[in-house]
């Protein structure tokens, strides 16, 4: 952990040891939430965090925000600290944890896994990029669709931010159903 006045973290092992004293809040998609997340975590979207700032608000413990490496958590708990949640985010996110050899929890339901949000975002820009070089064959126009996803991907690497991402977790199988956001925001409420 760093000064409060700085990048607030916890590395994997000190996470390990106050896991069972702070809540975990998972911002990933809810179908990377599903193919496996910390013991306890709940699912709050990155994008459906404003809708859990007043719950959030209520609690008197720190909260710990996680993603699939850290870049998203880190935004988190940049917001919630603007709200006044105190917050840490996990260095290494649940990959780090994983590679570590601790467990990821998954829900008995045995859904569909999906992509973690990286693995999507490579798969779209490759495929329009690729798509923007054969339709180049037929009119040399369409290589500003490859060169346009090009100037994304590095303004994307210079911003740490991902258009395509925000776009990508609006499809239906990275969107929470309302209950099951209903359903994180009251089991919240209870801890608080």
């Amino acid at each position: 952990m760093t000064s409060p006045f700085g990048p607030r973290t916890l590395d994997i092992d000190e996470a390990r040891t106050l896991l069972p004293g702070l809540t975990v809040i998972d911002v990933r998609t809810p179908g990377e939430y599903a193919a496996g997340h910390l013991p306890g975590a709940l699912n709050i979207p990155l994008h459906q965090l404003d809708r859990a700032l007043p719950t959030l608000g209520r609690r008197t413990g720190e909260v710990l925000v996680v993603c699939a490496s850290g870049a998203r958590s880190e935004n988190a708990r940049r917001i919630l600290g603007e709200h006044g949640v105190p917050a840490l985010t996990l260095v290494g996110g649940t990959q780090g944890w994983a590679a570590r050899g601790h467990e990821l929890h998954r829900p008995a339901s045995g859904g569909r896994r999906t992509w973690a949000m990286e693995r999507q975002v490579r798969f779209t820009a490759g495929a329009l990029v690729l798509v923007g070089l054969v339709l180049a064959l037929l009119h040399p126009a369409w290589q500003l669709l490859s060169a346009g996803i090009a100037g994304g991907l590095v303004l994307s690497a210079l911003t740490n931010t991902c258009g395509m991402a925000a776009v990508l977790s609006k499809l239906p199988h990275n969107r929470p159903r309302p209950a099951d956001l209903e359903a994180t925001l009251a089991a919240l409420a209870q801890q608080a």
